[in-house]
């Protein structure tokens, strides 16, 4: 069950409103680096939590709060739109306005929501929760929350750098904070699953069942059939601490892919049945 008080997570102060920058934050609510997809990564991920009931309290927590995100940046995104055109008509002989209408403003928030926020991205593509991912796998999701965090905080550190607005630049910084935390409980929540030592995921599949030749082996592809450039992936032992790293060159196996016939009434050419 979810509550809320109607107050904000944190003031939203917009000095100088600005069109073309409510378009910028709608990739911060909508895009694939925003809050809709770590708040629904979250909360499926929570939902679908077995064993320890604190992981699920982790997720579910943290799911919450991003809910109030979203909320902090639609109100960012109708606060830069106020002052935007609602005619194109009227606004024609202003440049300011054809650039902000013609330049940088997404119509979906004039034409769509009557200047307010929307579930898309900063080029009007609504979010389809295709970058959702939460698979059961603990271990695996905590993994998944590291490079989500890292991306969104990567985003507002842009979103930061585009804007001279003081009340924007302020509301940014709280959630770059946010993001260097939530990068940090991954870790550690990753941590206490055993660290390194969780991989490889699944841990519950049996190593020695898979082809171990291959588990460890950094291999080339180059046409040439040169040695790939060696690293700290090429050589030593293994993050996991249960292997070695080894480099090496693929040899292609002797089988060559032979489909066969195509069965009659298959939709196929007379000549491949």
């Amino acid at each position: 069950m979810f509550y809320t008080d109607n107050k904000l997570q944190y003031p939203v102060r917009v000095d100088a409103p600005n069109p073309l920058f409510a378009r910028a934050l709608q990739q911060a609510i909508g895009g694939v680096e925003g809050e809709i997809r770590v708040a629904m990564q979250y909360f499926f991920q929570a939902c679908g939590a077995r064993g320890n009931p604190k992981f699920r309290d982790l997720l579910m927590n943290t799911a919450a709060e991003e809910l109030g995100h979203i909320e902090m940046l639609a109100t960012a995104v109708a606060l830069n739109l106020e002052g935007a055109p609602l005619s194109l008509q009227e606004q024609m002989a202003k440049d300011a306005a054809i650039g902000a209408v013609m330049g940088g403003i997404n119509l979906k928030n004039l034409l769509s929501s009557g200047l307010s926020a929307m579930p898309v991205d900063s080029d009007g593509v609504p979010f389809d929760m295709s970058h959702i991912y939460a698979s059961g796998n603990i271990a695996a999701d905590m993994t998944a929350n590291i490079a989500a965090e890292s991306t969104g905080r990567t985003l507002a550190v842009r979103l930061y750098n585009m804007t001279d607005d003081t009340g924007m630049r302020d509301m940014l910084q709280y959630l770059i904070a946010r993001d260097t935390m939530h990068q940090n409980q991954w870790l550690a929540a990753l941590e206490e699953l055993g660290g390194f030592a969780a991989f490889p995921i699944p841990n519950s599949h049996p190593q020695a069942d898979e082809k171990t030749e291959f588990s460890y082996a950094y291999l080339g592809f180059q046409a040439d059939g040169s040695a790939p450039v060696p690293g700290r992936w090429s050589d030593g032992p293994s993050i996991d601490g249960k292997g070695k790293f080894t480099a090496g060159v693929l040899e292609p196996s002797a089988q060559v892919p032979n489909l066969g016939k195509a069965k009659p009434n298959s939709g196929a050419q007379i000549e491949q049945t």
